[in-house]
């Protein structure tokens, strides 16, 4: 099968013939149809927050058909529709046990991430338990992306507990953000949103933003003090994770207001203890989501309550260029690559 080989971080991947597997007895293959790439797959390939053993097969996205499954496996069948819930957990521990299994410190690896090889390939084993499946009103590329900016979004959202008639900024309006925009207006919250460029604030007005702000023209904090009659939002969702967002972020809450983090980079920022105790302000962080946020998701999205954010597509073979065009910020919300249908090939391995 063809697959995208991370054999050396800062180098293009290279796209290349490897075995095909075949799935143990609680595991599936699966044929993806559909992968996307994001920001995570960026910092991967440059060593940044995760550094898989090379050679790694990257993907963290990925929806397909079921092709075989394991002789243990009674919940799937050939032909089922899936995507990926991304984390391999003990299902023991504390965390696991209370509903936070994406914090497990036993997980044993990430697909596309750490340890387990990822969906920028033609087929991808995995335990049937890390499959969830979906409707065929649901695109294959639309389902993908499902399974990182779907999920994050989803579950940064609830992380806020945002309150109907509330007003939060949500910074980054690349794919999290455009979830996040729309979830974020299901609690019947305000939305203002933040980023960059006019093409993805207007965009974030056509999602359901009430306002948007041009960080590299306006004044973020001025302009969000405007908008709530100097009072700031209740909260701020972070997608970006900078030093100057999180700044940004913290000096445009209220009162007793919450910012959420989801992005990160490289960068610190240095909180002011005063300002937070005394303001009673909240720094809240967020990873991607539980299994549960994977298949709410999925409901919503299959219920007709979002958009599509999927707004580039390109080839599987075309992975380089497609990095590149996420690297220098072309893309307005989610590329996904499109893999090519071929027959299941007859060389596998365990």
């Amino acid at each position: 099968m063809k697959a995208a080989i991370l054999r050396e971080f800062g180098q293009p991947l290279s796209v290349e013939e490897i075995e095909t597997p075949r799935p143990n007895a609680d595991e599936v293959l699966i044929k993806v149809r559909a992968a996307g790439i994001d920001g995570t797959d960026l910092k991967l390939i440059e060593g940044f927050g995760y550094r898989p053993d090379l050679p790694f097969t990257t993907g963290h996205e990925s929806a397909g058909v079921i092709h075989e499954v394991g002789t243990d496996v009674t919940d799937f069948s050939p032909g089922d529709r899936v995507i990926t819930y991304n984390f391999a957990t003990c299902g023991n521990c504390l965390l696991c046990r209370s509903n936070r299994e994406q914090l497990c410190p036993n997980m044993t690896g990430i697909v596309g991430v750490r340890a387990i090889p990822g969906g920028h390939a033609e087929f991808l084993k995995l335990p049937a338990r890390q499959v969830v499946s979906f409707p065929e009103t649901i695109s294959f590329s639309d389902a993908a992306v499902l399974c990182d900016a779907g999920i994050t979004a989803l579950h940064a959202v609830e992380r806020s507990e945002l309150k109907s008639g509330e007003t939060v900024a949500i910074i980054g309006v690349g794919g999290v953000g455009s979830y996040a925009i729309q979830f974020a207006k299901l609690t019947g919250a305000r939305v203002i949103a933040v980023d960059v460029t006019n093409t993805k604030t207007a965009r974030s007005l056509e999602l359901g933003a009430s306002a948007a702000i041009n960080s590299s023209r306006q004044d973020v904090v001025r302009e969000i003090r405007q908008l709530t009659d100097g009072d700031g939002v209740d909260c701020v969702i972070d997608v970006v994770g900078r030093e100057s967002t999180i700044a940004a972020g913290v000096e445009s809450l209220r009162n007793g207001g919450r910012v959420v983090i989801v992005g990160y980079t490289p960068e610190n920022y240095a909180l002011s203890g005063k300002r937070i105790a005394q303001n009673e302000l909240q720094i809240i962080g967020t990873r991607c989501g539980r299994k549960q946020d994977l298949m709410n998701t999925v409901r919503l999205v299959a219920e007709g309550k979002t958009h599509s954010i999927v707004t580039d597509q390109l080839p599987f073979e075309e992975i380089n260029e497609a990095l590149c065009k996420l690297r220098a910020g072309e893309v307005l919300g989610r590329l996904v690559l499109q893999m090519p249908e071929t027959a299941l090939s007859t060389t596998t391995s365990s």
